[in-house]
Order: C-alpha cells, then sequence, then structure tokens
C-alpha cells in the first residue's frame, strides 16, 4: 500500500472499516473517517486519527465536504447485519445506495483517484444457492441477476455505477464482494450479528449458564464460507494496489454448514453435546454459498490463510472477553 497518502473512510466506525483503517495507519497514511454513528459507538478509534466525522453520508453535501483534497475513498458504508435484519428492513438496506452514488459523484467534482466498493456475496443470483454445499461462486454467476432481494440488489447496482463512473469520468474504482467476514471488534449482539459472532454469543452463554441446550436458526444444515478479517484486508489492499477494475471475490472457500459451525465452536470451548433447537420460521437466507477464489488467485495472487477453526477460536475468546466485561447475559437474542 502507498504510504502518506490522504484518506477518507466511510462506514469507518463499523466492524471491516476499524481494522482497515488500523492497517492504512501503520502504512503511514492521514485518514479522515467518517460514520453515521456517534464516535462512542465506533468499533474502534486510533489516536492517530484526529479528523472523525459523525455524518449522514446519503445526502450528497456531506460527501462533497469531506472528499475534498482526498487522494482515495473507500466506501465501507451501508445499512446491513445477519440475516435477520437484512429479510426484516429491505428498504433500510436499499437506502445505502444513496451512500455510493453521492460519494462517486463528489470523486467525480473533487477529482478523487480511486475510489473502493465494499460488495457482498449476496449481489449473486439466488437461484445458484439452492442446495447445501454447492460449487464456490464465479464472479460471472451474478448475472442474470437475481440477488438477495434488497440488500443484494443495493450492491449488484453500486456496482454497476461504479463502473459507469469509471467509463464515463474516469475515476479508478475497485469492487470486492466479500463473503461473510468476521472476527473481533465487531457486532456479537442485538439482532445485527452474523452467524459466526452470534454462534459465539450462544455458546459462550449456554456454559456460563449451565445449560446444554442452543437455539439455531433454520435446521442447521444452510452452509456458507467465512473468512477472518485480517485476510479480509490483506485481500482488499492487494486489489486497490491492483490494476483490476471488475469485481472480485475475496473470501474463503472452506464452507462448511451451522451444524459444523457448532461442532468445531463445541471443541474451541470444551462445551461438547449442545442440545440444538431448531428454529425453522426463523430467516435463513439462501440454502448454500460460498466463494469461487480461481480469479482472485488469478489476478492478485491472493488466497486466504487463517482456518475456519483459528479464526473462530480468536472470535470466540475476545466475545468471551467483552461478555466477562460487561457481566451481561445475551442469551434473550436469538440471531442463527
Amino acid at each position: 500500500m502507498q504510504k502518506d497518502k490522504k484518506i477518507l473512510v466511510v462506514g469507518a466506525g463499523g466492524f471491516i472499516a476499524g481494522h482497515l483503517i488500523k492497517k492504512l495507519l501503520l502504512n503511514g497514511n492521514q485518514i479522515i473517517a467518517s460514520d453515521i454513528k456517534p464516535k462512542e459507538f465506533w468499533f474502534q478509534e486510533f489516536d492517530n486519527v484526529k479528523n472523525y466525522y459523525s455524518m449522514d453520508m446519503k445526502l450528497l453535501n456531506n460527501c462533497q465536504e469531506l472528499t475534498k483534497n482526498i487522494d482515495y475513498v473507500f466506501n465501507m458504508a451501508c445499512n446491513m447485519g445477519g440475516m435477520g435484519f437484512i429479510e426484516n428492513n429491505k428498504a433500510e438496506c436499499m437506502q445505502s445506495v444513496l451512500i455510493n452514488t453521492n460519494l462517486l459523484i463528489a470523486c467525480k467534482e473533487n477529482n478523487v483517484q480511486k475510489y473502493f466498493f465494499s460488495s457482498s456475496a449476496c449481489a449473486y443470483n439466488q437461484s445458484k444457492q439452492q442446495s447445501s454445499f454447492i460449487e464456490g461462486l464465479k464472479e460471472e454467476d451474478a448475472y442474470p441477476a437475481d440477488p438477495e432481494d434488497g440488500y443484494g440488489w443495493e450492491k449488484l447496482f453500486s456496482e454497476r455505477m461504479c463502473r459507469h463512473f469509471m467509463e464515463d469520468y474516469g475515476i479508478e474504482v475497485r469492487i470486492a464482494r466479500y463473503h461473510n467476514i468476521y472476527g473481533p471488534f465487531g457486532t456479537f449482539d442485538g439482532g445485527r450479528e452474523k452467524a459466526p459472532a452470534a454462534l459465539c454469543r450462544k455458546v459462550i452463554n449456554s456454559k456460563l449458564n449451565k445449560e446444554n441446550k442452543i437455539q439455531v436458526w433454520g435446521d442447521g444444515n444452510q452452509t456458507r464460507s467465512f473468512l477472518y478479517v485480517d485476510d479480509c484486508i490483506d485481500g482488499t489492499l492487494k486489489l486497490f494496489e491492483s490494476n483490476y477494475s471488475e469485481p472480485v471475490n475475496i473470501g474463503s472457500d472452506e464452507q462448511v454448514s451451522i451444524n459444523q459451525m457448532i461442532d468445531i465452536l463445541e471443541e474451541i470451548s470444551d462445551n461438547k453435546g449442545l442440545m440444538k433447537d431448531y428454529q425453522l420460521d426463523k430467516p435463513k437466507g439462501v440454502r448454500g454459498r460460498s466463494s469461487n477464489n480461481d480469479l482472485v488467485k488469478k489476478v492478485l495472487g491472493w488466497n486466504y490463510e487463517i482456518k475456519l477453526k483459528d479464526g473462530l477460536k480468536k472470535t470466540y475468546e475476545w466475545i468471551q472477553s467483552e461478555i466477562s466485561k460487561k457481566g451481561i447475559n445475551l442469551n434473550k437474542y436469538t440471531q442463527p
């Protein structure tokens, strides 16, 4: 990563963005950080980031203000969460298109050199994800378009917007389709958490409360691949510094079922033999989803390094420490 650049990170209070900022600072860059949330609710803060802004970047005038004299923009912002949030808040998810659109307009006006958009595997055609343990999704599998309703449509539309701003105005764009990023310093309660964090929390609380049962959304046979956040940041920066401008998967091809993930967490926690209370009426998403990494290996020479068990252990230990510090019981939440 180049040094001494002035970089705007939008959605800076979020999970992935916090880890990204840490890496960008280590490389000697100046960070301008923006998020709609007040600063006290950001996942990570950094003493050497002097410019923090709590601003709604759906508004064009805010985008115009913060992109002045900026070299690079990383758009990590979106209104999203686990499957429960995505399926029940489609209109809110769709409104994130305003962030990407207005940021691109502002970048054009202020001559920003390069723009990164964080897309999602939810952009892929749902008809290709109807079975467990499917073949990994290739980048061309996004078309013909039939993405996840709401959130997935916003991501696919925004990818196209990036392409056309590059074609018409010459803005260099980089687009990553993230596949289920997880790790420390993220949401693990409250309804927006994803499966790895939610299951870590449930297994931790089952042990604390001496219960032998956890709730699981669906039948546990739905499959996904999950990418540890350090690998995500490494792949993101390799993509950003490359000459590749089409959407590319940043994910793992280590596909597991939810039941298999629980088995791994039982071993990590030494809390084996948990009974699973399957919640068949809860949102479950597509039946199977995994990343095909052929293209990213070819164009970036990148592949993930951290195996799921190792990443889950780091995540479990962090969530366990957070629950211990807060002295709270989080079993009231039932995110899968």
